[in-house]
């Protein structure tokens, strides 16, 4: 490969590494934001420590797990640690059969990783003990996430269902980040229950404000940016046709899911709810994310828009099913990641009947492991140290009790 070719392209990755990191800042942004105050430190500390759990985690056996090589298609493991190319004289071997360093890719790749654990983070926001939170980070970022990605990924069974003409189809993870986070934020609501006060006897659902709406605007508009790194790295090149078009599809995706959460919420309820198109934004990124490479811009506007729809719809499902979902989670990522994978097989330039049943086995397959590692977790951790604070930990807040201090110390009310 030309080296300037070859330099282009890993400066391209290295900066949509850093885009994805960038991320992160969003999701604490936007997670402290729709929750209460008294829980600020407590939802940031879980954000800090899943980037660094989840660096080090795919580190250790996490990239080998996801790209094992030559395996069965179903589970693979090519060994603990990064093993560092070298060439006969010795000296690193810096290319990569991809276009760029594999250094470059470990890093590409496990910023993706510790995504789908902060997916989980917001939807279990505020009635979760900590150490059980971090237990089933380390297990499932660790040992799901990268099992479900090397399916597709990988060069497992997902990506050879159809043989030579290609199977499953998920360009930068609308099932295997987003959806992997969804299913374990879904059974983890279930199991944690929902928070005091979240809903009445007769079963009908209390908003609980969040505390910082701008805080959590700012965050979604930072992962929107992060997202050109999320989808645009997603090409694995530089390649000037391939990122254009998908920073266009995804771009507009976002902006028809703003638009369609606006008016079907303002139709349904009346009010110009910003905290539903927040997460409508949300939901066409997450809804493009499986099929940005195919679609044409119309197309990945109809994306967006009946994401924008689901999102609305999904959060009235959640309340419906009596469960508990501060950040509106499992509307965002799971359900939205179901429709974007499976509009691969309604739009763009892969639709068909055969294509639709790829989509709908891949959403299955991650959907039952997910689910069933997800329960196992986090219902060992309740019958072992508990899952949930007490009652009066809730009420006084997550930071006073787990931490010890205050966010805004300078606003505490004087107790006297």
């Amino acid at each position: 490969m030309d080296v300037g070719l070859f330099t282009a392209n890993n400066v391209w990755m290295m900066i949509c590494t850093a885009l994805v990191f960038f991320m992160h800042l969003g999701f604490s942004l936007l997670e402290i934001g729709l929750t209460r105050q008294k829980n600020t430190i407590n939802i940031l500390f879980k954000n800090v420590f899943i980037i660094c759990i989840g660096l080090l985690l795919y580190y250790i056996g996490g990239f080998n797990l996801m790209y094992p090589g030559d395996f069965n298609g179903y589970l693979g493991f090519a060994g603990f640690g990064l093993e560092a190319p070298i060439l006969p004289d010795g000296s690193l071997d810096l290319t990569y059969s991809e276009g760029y360093t594999y250094w470059t890719d470990f890093l590409f790749q496990a910023m993706f990783a510790a995504t789908a654990a902060t997916i989980v983070s917001g939807a279990v926001a505020e009635r979760i003990k900590l150490g059980g939170f971090m237990i089933f980070t380390i297990v499932y970022v660790g040992l799901v996430y990268p099992i479900v990605g090397s399916w597709q990924w990988g060069g497992g069974f997902l990506s050879t269902l159809g043989g030579e003409d290609g199977g499953f189809h998920d360009f930068a993870g609308s099932t295997l980040v987003h959806s992997v986070g969804g299913w374990a934020a879904l059974i983890a609501i279930y199991i944690l229950g929902p928070r005091i006060g979240k809903f009445n006897e007769d079963g009908t659902p209390n908003a609980i404000p969040g505390h910082n709406i701008p805080l959590a605007a700012a965050g979604v508009l930072i992962l929107w940016l992060g997202w050109f790194g999320f989808n645009g790295g997603s090409v694995l090149s530089a390649d000037p046709a391939g990122t254009s078009i998908v920073l266009v599809t995804t771009c507009l995706a976002a902006a028809a899911g703003g638009i369609g959460s606006f008016i079907l919420s303002t139709v349904l309820y009346k009010n110009y709810d910003l905290t539903m198109m927040l997460n409508g934004i949300l939901g066409g990124l997450v809804g493009i994310t499986a099929g940005a490479d195919l679609m044409s811009p119309f197309e990945s506007i109809l994306i967006g828009l009946i994401a924008g729809a689901v999102i609305v719809l999904g959060v009235a499902l959640v309340d419906k099913l009596k469960l508990d979902d501060p950040v509106g989670a499992v509307a965002v990522h799971l359900i939205c990641g179901i429709w974007g994978t499976l509009a691969v097989g309604i739009f763009g330039v892969k639709a068909g009947v055969t294509q639709f049943l790829y989509q709908l086995t891949g959403v299955a397959a991650a959907g039952v492991f997910c689910c069933v590692t997800a329960f196992i977790i986090l219902f060992a951790i309740k019958k072992t140290s508990g899952i949930r604070v007490s009652k009066e930990e809730e009420l006084e807040g997550l930071d006073l009790h787990e931490h010890g201090m205050d966010a805004y110390a300078d606003f505490r009310m004087n107790q006297h």
